[in-house]
């Protein structure tokens, strides 16, 4: 397809990037700590953190873990932690190491941390204590990971601030679960101590990778996306490309309420606007709506991203219309789809339109954008940013033409390298360079895309991927469960909520015994909502559970309503 939505860039977005142009995240790293040494980085709880600061405390993380930790270039670092200082401080250490960086969900359970620390071969993980506990149960099952490096939600305050606070946490709110990992390296003593030691900056290459980011697989399991440090560099240019003419340097205030270990804040909110020199403030825990709204009004904030449950919740708390959005400049929503009426909602609360974006983990994120003189919900996804090119295919392998629906597929310098020791996997969604999303969509006339439907049956909880097989697999764990089918239903608070039909093999098994296990296996936003116990589900001819089938007849009866 010609590439008909460049005639609807802003006249300032370049039609393409120069991926090359760093040859790894560490040179845009440095280059903004160089640029910007004064002005504050990241602020969380009150405390800020300056450009000089991280680049003092990554610089000893990354001298530790050459010199104690005796790490490699390539070798793979885990972090487990919700929205902290430190959390920078080490994903930028790990980098300017050489090291591989591995997100990992606080929430996860053992099973899924078990799972994503083996795969990946981590060596080294630093943990938030309150989440040690999960380590803890897993240790002995994962061989390769040599070295745990445990934090307190303090440690980067001043003394006395960090005192109160690590002791209050752990011993008023109780909110670290006792664990025992005697080999634990204290964070601060490690900071220290990597003060002491030399860094020596490593060759780092743009083919190398930067992030194992996981994701959700049709298998069950979590799948490593590699992603090098040129499909980074890419990305965050893009990002730039996108939205960049409107950003001052040094001037920004961004709002991080998603955690960074998600790949849309890491990219959208960490990297993107360090490049810019802003200043990021970290939302720990934006669950606490009236904490968060308080921290909205303790700074003049110019960008906010979130996913459409998010903002919802923000507009649904009476405190949020005090909030000054007299410095607001750009919102940005993705994750999941935006609703219109939020959408309207917020920009008659805040007088800022807010701006859907389009992204898989795969693609570091970004693929397409709103371009940031739209005016108004438009129901569509935007346009390919820069350097990007989209096609929609049909089932037969033919290309699509305007407004026909099929899998909507992406070319670009942000598709991974593939899935981590997967090329089955990978060949299933590669076709030589182009990526196929799994995802139905349309092009109009004037290149604006539109999600119409999901070929795979990934059901999107608040803005995080839930695959149903694995969902499926455990339920099929419990000995009382003969078969089960997991489909995702609309919701209105996070979009959408899963629901399992189960054909008992025991009479006596109950809902609330079946939660209570998927509870023991299953992060939070996972665990089925509702539960319907069926005598037997719909099958193909072959004997396949039909979950379009089940979805349909849920569907049908809500629209009945």
């Amino acid at each position: 397809m010609e590439k008909i939505w460049l005639k609807n860039y802003p006249e300032d977005v370049v039609e393409t990037i120069d991926p090359d142009r760093y040859q790894s995240l560490v040179e845009v790293f440095e280059e903004s700590v160089a640029r910007f040494p004064n002005e504050i980085a990241f602020t969380n709880m009150s405390h800020n953190m300056t450009y000089q600061e991280l680049d003092t405390l990554s610089k000893d993380f990354a001298a530790y873990c050459q010199q104690t930790l005796k790490l490699e270039v390539g070798d793979r670092l885990a972090i487990m932690m919700p929205n902290l200082l430190q959390y920078p401080v080490v994903m930028f250490g790990a980098l300017r190491a050489g090291l591989v960086v591995v997100n990992v969900n606080p929430l996860y359970t053992p099973r899924e941390l078990e799972h994503q620390l083996k795969d990946s071969g981590s060596k080294a993980i630093v943990v938030l204590s309150n989440f040690a506990d999960t380590v803890a149960k897993v240790i002995e099952n994962t061989t390769e990971l040599e070295h745990v490096i445990v934090t307190n939600l303090g440690d980067h305050f001043p003394v006395i601030k960090r005192v109160i606070v690590n002791l209050v946490v752990k011993y008023i709110k109780k909110m670290v679960p006792s664990y025992s990992l005697p080999q634990a390296i204290n964070y601060g003593d490690l900071i220290k101590q990597g003060g002491k030691l030399t860094y020596k900056k490593p060759v780092i290459k743009g083919n190398d990778l930067a992030y194992l980011q996981y994701t959700g697989g049709t298998t069950g399991l979590a799948k490593g996306a590699m992603l090098s440090h040129r499909n980074m560099v890419a990305n965050v240019e893009q990002a730039a490309a996108a939205y960049g003419t409107k950003l001052i340097d040094g001037k920004e205030i961004i709002v991080t309420a998603l955690p960074l270990y998600h790949i849309f804040a890491l990219t959208a909110n960490c990297l993107l606007f360090m490049k810019f020199g802003a200043q990021n403030l970290l939302i720990t825990n934006p669950r606490d709506m009236p904490g968060f709204i308080k921290e909205l009004s303790s700074v003049k904030f110019t960008a906010l991203t979130g996913v459409n449950t998010l903002f919802n919740a923000l507009l649904h708390n009476p405190e949020f219309k005090n909030v000054d959005f007299s410095s607001l400049k750009l919102s940005l929503g993705g994750g999941m789809a935006v609703q219109r009426a939020v959408a309207t909602q917020w920009y008659e609360t805040t007088g800022v339109y807010l701006l859907e974006g389009y992204g898989l983990t795969e693609c570091c994120p970004l693929v397409t954008v709103s371009p940031y003189n739209s005016k108004g919900f438009s129901g569509t996804i935007g346009l390919p940013c820069s350097s990007t090119e989209v096609r929609i295919m049909g089932d037969d392998g033919v290309e699509k033409g305007i407004n026909e629906p099929g899998e909507l597929q992406v070319k670009g310098p942000q598709v991974m390298v593939g899935y981590y020791n997967k090329p089955e996997e990978t060949a299933n969604v590669m076709d030589g360079e182009w990526f196929g999303t799994g995802d139905i969509a349309t092009i109009d006339e004037g290149g604006f895309c539109k999600i119409v439907d999901r070929q795979k049956d990934m059901i999107i909880v608040s803005g995080f991927n839930v695959f149903p097989n694995e969902i499926e697999d455990v339920c099929a764990m419990h000995p009382s469960v003969l078969e089960v089918a997991a489909i995702g239903l609309p919701h209105e608070g996070s979009g959408e909520i899963v629901k399992i039909f189960v054909v008992k093999k025991d009479a006596s098994l109950d809902e609330k015994t079946l939660k209570a296990h998927c509870r023991e296996q299953l992060t939070a936003y996972k665990v089925p909502k509702i539960i319907e116990f069926r005598d037997e589900l719909p099958k193909t001819n072959v004997g396949k559970i039909l979950r379009r089938s089940l979805r349909e007849e849920e569907m049908a009866k809500l629209n009945s309503k």
